[in-house]
């Protein structure tokens, strides 16, 4: 335990910050999954409305600091190479 008054209380807004995030980064993780799924179904309207809706969440998130700049852009790329190269190889 903490002996400093201000490590105790990095400790307290350690906790809530975690508490606050931590759904979010849930949620994110639901929404980048349920666009792979999407992707992978093979239905190219709902895939691209999933991956849009994946990528709003990971923007927003990094907006808010809850994840860092280069992770949302290294996730929204990856759902993006994934989505071109299942729909432009289809066309």
């Amino acid at each position: 335990m903490a002996n400093l008054k201000a490590s105790i209380k990095q400790i307290r807004q350690d906790e809530r910050k975690t508490a606050r995030n931590g759904p979010v980064r849930s949620s994110l993780k639901t929404y980048v999954k349920n666009a792979n799924i999407a992707v992978e179904g093979g239905n190219q309207e709902s895939s691209l409305e999933s991956v849009r809706v994946a990528i709003s969440k990971l923007d927003k998130a990094a907006q808010k600091g809850i994840i860092h700049k280069n992770q949302a852009a290294r996730r929204k790329s990856r759902l993006v190479a994934k989505f071109k190269s299942k729909f432009d190889a289809a066309s």
